[in-house]
């Protein structure tokens, strides 16, 4: 249980240290028009977006440990996985699910996407295991 609970406060956090940060950089250099750190209230709670978000960063950041948690350069192979599956689930499966339809530059776009899911999957790594003292 505790292992979990740090993998989702890993996730959590590693949201907004790395992700929102890098995503902050990505629209500085116009990369992107998001805005980092959105406290627009999100249905079905009213919670702000970042926070919201947070919280699926943390169900991700369980994911994430399950599935690598013993794996061999775990902080390079948390990286690709924050990467590539959040970014996929993102475009493919959340965008239609809430009829947003992907607009702009696909290649800048999926540049965005690796490059915030990336930080937060390393940031998820390291996170975790200073939680974990330094454990897997």
């Amino acid at each position: 249980m505790k292992k979990w609970l740090l993998a989702f406060l890993a996730g959590f956090v590693a949201t907004l240290v790395c992700h929102q940060p890098m995503l902050w950089l990505l629209k500085l250099a116009g990369l992107t028009l998001r805005a980092p750190y959105i406290m627009k209230p999100v249905p079905p709670f009213g919670v702000p977006g970042v926070i919201s978000l947070a919280f699926w960063g943390g169900v991700w950041g369980i994911i994430m440990i399950a599935a690598l948690g013993k794996t061999k350069m775990f902080y390079l192979v948390c990286t690709i996985f924050g990467a590539i599956l959040p970014t996929l689930v993102a475009a493919f499966v959340i965008a239609p699910l809430r009829h947003v339809p992907i607009t702009g530059n696909p290649g800048k776009l999926l540049l965005v996407g690796l490059l915030v899911n990336a930080a937060w999957g390393l940031g998820t790594a390291v996170l975790y295991r200073a939680f974990m003292g330094g454990r897997r």
